[in-house]
C-alpha cells in the first residue's frame, strides 16, 4: 500500500510504486480535475503541487509523492480560491482543458511572489500551454488575483 496526502487528505492506494501520479489521482482516487494532455511533461496539463512546487504528475511516479502534500485543482488554498475566482471574473477559459495545470502553476507562482510582474508571469507560465491562446487573460487575471488579496488586506 502506498500512502498519499491530496488536498489535505490520506489515501492509501494499492499501485505499484512507478505508476505516474496522474493516473493515481484520476483513475484510483477519482480526481479528475487534473487533466491528461501530452503524457510526456511537456504541456502542463496534469500539473499539481508537490510540497508547494508544480510538477509535471504524468512523469511523477506515484512513490516520489509518498510523504508529501499534493495539491490538485480539487484542492483549498487562499491564492487557488482567487485565483478561481478572477479566473471566472474574467472569463479566462475558452475550452478549459488547460485550465486546472494553468491555475496549478498561477497558485505556486503567488505563494512565492505576491506581486509578481508580468516577466515574472511569463517565466512562471511558460511550461503551460493553452491551444486557445488565452495567455493574456491568465496574465490579467493573475494581475486580478493581486489586486484581490490587497483588497482583502
Amino acid at each position: 500500500m502506498i500512502k498519499l496526502t491530496i488536498n489535505n487528505k490520506k489515501y492509501n492506494i494499492d499501485v505499484e510504486p512507478d505508476m505516474p501520479l496522474l493516473w493515481a489521482i484520476r483513475d484510483i482516487i477519482g480526481l479528475t480535475g487534473t487533466k491528461y494532455g501530452c503524457g510526456e511533461g511537456l504541456c502542463g496539463s496534469c500539473k499539481v503541487l508537490l510540497d508547494n512546487s508544480p510538477v509535471q504528475s504524468c512523469v511523477i511516479p506515484v512513490s516520489a509523492a509518498i510523504g508529501k502534500e499534493i495539491l490538485t485543482i480539487e484542492g483549498n488554498s487562499k491564492n487557488l480560491q482567487l485565483l478561481q475566482k478572477s479566473w471566472m471574473e474574467l472569463n479566462v477559459p475558452q475550452c478549459g482543458f488547460c485550465q486546472p495545470g494553468q491555475l496549478i502553476a498561477a497558485t505556486a507562482l503567488l505563494d512565492k511572489n505576491e506581486n509578481p510582474t508580468d516577466k515574472d508571469i511569463e517565466e512562471e507560465m511558460i511550461g503551460n500551454i493553452c491551444r486557445c491562446g488565452t495567455y493574456q487573460r491568465i496574465k490579467n487575471a493573475i494581475h486580478r488575483t493581486v489586486e484581490l488579496k490587497n483588497q482583502q488586506s
